[in-house]
């Protein structure tokens, strides 16, 4: 079963900091992945894949924060 990034983080002892420096992806980025903001492409994914020592198949890449609607408030 697909686990997420944070999930995988921490189960393996892997911090923010340590996960940005295995994969090569900066600061910003690698938090928005770790957090659920931001879904990776193909290469994110496999160079985070490869950070926590998994498949890209092993994680759970999908948005965990709502998305906001950006012009407006939305229906009322």
């Amino acid at each position: 079963m697909a686990t997420t990034v944070l999930e995988l983080c921490r189960k393996t002892g892997v911090s923010l900091l340590e996960l940005a420096d295995r994969s090569g992806l900066d600061l910003p980025k690698t938090r928005a992945i770790f957090v659920g903001r931001w879904t990776p492409n193909p290469d994110e994914r496999q160079r985070i894949a490869a950070a926590l020592k998994v498949t890209v198949d092993d994680i759970a890449w999908g948005h965990d924060t709502p998305i906001q609607h950006i012009y407006g408030h939305g229906p009322s």
